[in-house]
């Protein structure tokens, strides 16, 4: 999985399988979708956002940076965690529509989820994307309808 290039730096090469167990048990397929029934102070400025992430303490952040190159796009975040006994960590995460489209989720079509929890959230994921990417997110009982589809994620 990890081999040494000319530079002496660790060079990551996962194969398929290792990545789909990875997501298996550290990653998620999540979509942040409004409430338009709930009224908050703070509402923020998408009514959607899909993303694809994968979560590692901060001594596996390499691991990370290895899953960005395997895929070409997606960027690595430092997320602080100020709970008692948990480390800080790190995140792989694609929110951009065109790279979870046109990379992620034909990536996981064809190499799919083993658990099912995981590859029934994919699941709709996907119909999420396909929803977001007919506009239904662009009307009321679009995005209620999208909303209700999320609620029903792991």
């Amino acid at each position: 999985m990890c081999e040494m290039d000319n530079e002496g730096t660790h060079s990551m090469q996962f194969s398929k399988d290792y990545v789909v167990g990875l997501v298996d048990g550290e990653g998620s397929f999540t979509a942040f979708v409004r409430n338009l029934d709930q009224s908050t102070a703070r509402i923020r400025r998408t009514k959607i956002e899909p993303r694809f992430y994968v979560k590692l303490v901060e001594d596996d952040k390499d691991i990370l940076y290895g899953l960005k190159d395997f895929f070409g796009c997606g960027n690595v975040y430092f997320q602080k965690d100020h709970r008692k006994n948990h480390k800080d960590c790190y995140r792989f995460e694609v929110f951009n529509r065109s790279e979870l489209a046109m990379v992620i989720i034909p990536f996981f079509k064809k190499n799919l989820p083993r658990f099912p929890t995981k590859l029934r959230d994919f699941k709709i994921f996907c119909v999420i994307m396909e929803k977001i990417k007919r506009g239904d997110h662009l009307t009321d009982s679009g995005l209620r309808s999208i909303f209700a589809l999320k609620q029903t994620m792991h």
